[in-house]
């Protein structure tokens, strides 16, 4: 009958491990496996697709286990990670041939989603961020963020959680920290909204620690938050983090804000319809040679700038690199050599550096000095002498790796051969022993066999034995007797060794065993050498991605014959001549597509855009504003001409979606997207609305669509971009002053509509709303019955249409009647009241007035 077993001590060091780590999958070392049991061994197996068995199989509560090959650990790990899960990895800390009892282990690092590295991805251009956010005893927010694979950290104050929803937007995070105390409301936000790891972590504060990384955050609650994510990383890490840069700070207004409504619909970064890069501004625009430069486009992609002299800075150096072609291609040569500087120095810090890393990390400083040279060649030393200077090759880390690391190392740092000849003279030393000890075994062979006369006579080696003489079972009649000293029997040979071959053995043996040491630990001294220089190779990484950037600006400028924008602060006015949109001029090739150019000067806030559908409005709206975050950029833009003022937010409504994860429906979306740009857009901003009101009657999308015009006209005054089918709202450009109606022609021809995709003065004549559903083949009876409906309802609308003028011009001729008996008070009011902003009133404000305005007409009576 099974019995209930108790736990061995094995089980118990286990679960002493697992509890201080009930949240991540533990990998328990056991010889040449990672162990996991019991809960972890039951999800593990069914993630990872291995085979879930168990001990003690015999008891009542047998142990389930699962395990994998150390050496391919590695592989397991990474797909729990991406799964949003944490792995605990204990290695074994003794020798277990040395150990009394138990084996001493521990937990080494726990590897979560933010601070993942992964091995096989050294040249990535994505970030891996991992974020902590603390809420401030203003009701605001700290967020701090870093990327462990780069050494990147940086900390910022955000007001409200939609600040801080849409900068996590911005960042390409896995995993947030949050203190105990945090509330379980914002964590679920969080995970419903991100779907993420959210992880809680007591904030240690440890100042001494940290003390060199917070030297330049003097702000209270930005070291709080830097306490808790540095507390974490340390926790999860357990080892040296010197690479880590010192906290940088930043405000989310020194640079174009974008809310994420706008980075989805301007699809900076990923394609709306795939979710894929391909079809994005940025895929358009990367022509980087580095990751390091890949990671810093999409950064500036994310965060134009909105400091003009920081912008024009900009501009100089990619027309700089524009003018001078030669130049320019042999930077780019230069930089395709270069490996990511900043992952090895993380690497580096980290002790996951290889002797193949190294040479990668010469290779590229190798490279520096062609850098430099070509970009003195341009010579313009107003553009480039800061840059000029701070281009350093650090020739001491060149120098230690070409003498110490051979040319071909091999991956693993304890297989030997790492270490070049001629950089120690005891390592030399082991060389010469084994290189001596193993010719002198092969001409022993030689001289046994003549000796003995035994032709198939062989020196062999194996780890049990060592080194032996192998003879043949049919040649054994044939051995002097007594010559050698019998060692091993096998099924057809017999093995023998000899007092001299025992001596050179453990001559080799001793040398080959204190080389492989010796190489490891001068390995280690030359990466801990190289340490020291890690500040100074992330300042050059730093430069070196600038470079790539530029060059990759000055690339995609030559190549899609892009221009310099004109910019300023103090010229409102938006001009742009025979503008394109940079990503689908690319897809569909640049004589298919039909530019178009805009002009709003300083008073013309509003342009009213009118036309069919499929004609190009939309590209038409998001083309200006991703030549607006282009010049902002630094970068040159897809027009002939453009003259733009420094914008400060861009907001957009364009397109029809559900909110699935909020559970909002496609007008719900629509209005949320409009409010954000109601409530915090200025006059310094830009504004894109697509089809307002179009989600919902008819009558009130107009009635809505119309009073966001008014309220824009009267309360913001920024740029504004506004497409509609209402072709009543084309009557505002009386109305309004600064607002103009503008349309995309299309034309009728045969009975079929031609788009002509160019941007015209005026109103649009009409939808041509059926000519685009005949365009989508609907069936040719659908479309006579809708045209036969179109026409009743048209001829309705003009029926009651001059009802309506009837009617009007009798309330006309009552309301002349009437106002002719009123007291001047009564006038008065009257006029306040038509004149009156309702939405500009709080309710405090508008019970004032209207017991003004009792009291006035109380005094009229009286």
């Amino acid at each position: 009958m099974p019995q209930k077993t108790k736990n061995t001590p094995m089980m118990e060091q286990y679960l002493a491990i697992k509890e201080q780590y009930p949240d991540a999958f533990l990998f328990y070392r056991l010889g040449d496996f990672y162990e996991l049991f019991n809960e972890d061994a039951v999800k593990a197996a069914k993630i990872l697709e291995i085979t879930l068995t168990s001990r003690n199989k015999n008891a009542d509560d047998p142990i389930l286990m699962c395990g994998v090959p150390y050496h391919a650990a590695a592989d397991y790990i990474r797909t729990l990670v991406e799964g949003g899960y944490k792995v605990a990895v204990c290695e074994q800390m003794e020798d277990p041939k040395l150990s009394k009892g138990m084996v001493r282990r521990e937990v080494v690092q726990v590897i979560t989603p933010g601070t993942y590295i992964d091995e096989k991805a050294k040249e990535s251009k994505a970030n891996n961020y991992l974020a902590g956010i603390i809420q401030t005893a203003e009701k605001g927010f700290s967020l701090a963020y870093s990327d462990i694979g780069t050494g990147e950290l940086k900390v910022t104050n955000l007001e409200n959680e939609d600040a801080v929803f849409n900068e996590l937007q911005t960042l390409p995070f896995k995993e947030v920290v949050l203190e105990p105390e945090h509330s379980e409301r914002f964590k679920e936000q969080l995970e419903k909204r991100f779907n993420i790891l959210v992880s809680v972590q007591k904030n240690n504060r440890d100042e001494e620690a940290f003390a060199s990384l917070l030297a330049d955050i003097p702000d209270e609650d930005s070291r709080d938050v830097l306490y808790l994510l540095l507390s974490y990383l340390s926790d999860t890490q357990k080892r040296s983090l010197t690479h880590l840069q010192r906290a940088e700070s930043y405000e989310t207004d020194q640079f174009l804000k974008m809310d994420t409504y706008a980075r989805r619909n301007l699809e900076l970064t990923a394609s709306l319809r795939t979710q894929q890069k391909k079809g994005s501004l940025l895929w358009m625009l990367d022509e980087t040679n580095t990751a390091m430069g890949g990671r810093l486009l999409k950064k500036w992609l994310e965060k134009p700038l909105i400091n003009l002299t920081d912008i024009l800075k900009r501009q100089s150096k990619v027309e700089s690199f524009l003018n001078h072609y030669f130049e320019r291609m042999d930077i780019s040569e230069a930089l395709t050599s270069v490996y990511d500087l900043e992952r090895l120095v993380a690497r580096v810090s980290l002790g996951n550096v290889n002797g193949r890393d190294l040479i990668q990390l010469k290779t590229s400083l190798l490279q520096i000095p062609t850098l430099v040279q070509a970009i003195e060649s341009i010579g313009e030393p107003a553009v480039w002498e800061g840059t000029i200077a701070k281009l350093r090759s650090i020739p001491e880390v060149v120098e230690l790796i070409e003498k110490g690391i051979s040319d071909d190392p091999p991956l693993q740092i304890k297989e030997g051969n790492i270490i070049r000849d001629g950089y120690n003279e005891q390592l030399d030393l082991y060389r010469d022993a084994m290189s001596n000890g193993k010719r002198w075994i092969a001409m022993l062979q030689m001289e046994e066999r003549e000796k003995t006369g035994i032709k198939t006579l062989k020196i062999g080696y194996n780890r049990v034995f060592g080194y032996y003489i192998e003879i043949t079972k049919a040649n054994l009649a044939a051995l002097p007797e007594g010559r050698y000293e019998r060692k091993q029997t096998l099924s057809n040979a017999e093995r023998f060794v000899t007092p001299e071959l025992k001596e050179k053995e453990a001559l080799i043996l001793e040398a080959e065993e204190k080389s492989v040491q010796l190489e490891h630990e001068l390995f280690v001294a030359i990466r801990e050498e190289i340490k020291g220089y890690s500040r100074q190779l992330q300042a050059l990484a730093k430069l070196v991605a600038e470079i790539d950037v530029l060059q990759c600006f000055a690339q995609v400028s030559e190549a899609y014959h892009f221009t310099k924008p004109a910019l300023s602060n103090a010229d409102r006015k938006l001009s742009i001549k025979e503008g394109r949109h940079p990503v689908v001029e690319r897809v569909i090739g640049k004589d298919k597509f039909v530019p178009n150019s805009i002009l709003m000067g300083e008073d013309n806030t509003i342009l009213l855009i009118t036309g069919p559908n499929m004609s190009g409005k939309s590209t038409f709206m998001r083309q200006v504003a991703l030549i607006v975050i282009l010049a902002q950029m630094g970068c040159f833009v897809p027009a002939e001409k453009a003259e733009l003022p420094v914008f400060d937010q861009i907001f957009t409504r364009i397109g029809a979606a559900d909110d699935l994860y909020s559970g909002q429906s496609t007008f719900m979306v629509e209005m949320v997207e409009t409010n954000q740009a109601l409530q915090f857009a200025t006059d310094n901003s830009l504004i894109l609305f697509d089809e307002i009101g179009r989600g919902t009657a008819t009558y009130d999308g107009m009635a809505l669509a119309e009073a966001i015009l008014r309220h824009i006209h009267r309360t913001i005054k920024g740029k504004t971009l506004f497409s509609t089918h209402y072709h009543e709202l084309t009557q505002l450009e009386a109305d309004l002053a600064g607002t103009r109606n503008v349309h995309v022609g299309a034309i009728e021809k045969d009975g079929e509509l031609v788009f002509l995709h160019k941007l015209m003065d005026g109103p649009a004549d009409k939808s041509y709303g059926l000519h685009v559903a005949k365009l989508a083949g609907m069936p040719d009876s659908l479309i006579s019955e809708a045209q036969i409906i179109l026409n009743g309802l048209e001829e309705e609308h003009l029926h009651n249409k001059t009802d309506d003028a009837a009617a009007a011009d009798k309330m006309e001729q009552l309301a002349l009647f009437q106002e002719s008996s009123l007291s001047p008070n009564e006038k008065h009011v009257l006029d306040a009241v038509a004149s009156l902003a309702l939405e500009d009133c709080t309710p405090m404000q508008m019970m004032n007035l209207v017991d003004s305005w009792k009291k006035l007409l109380k005094t009229q009576k009286k």
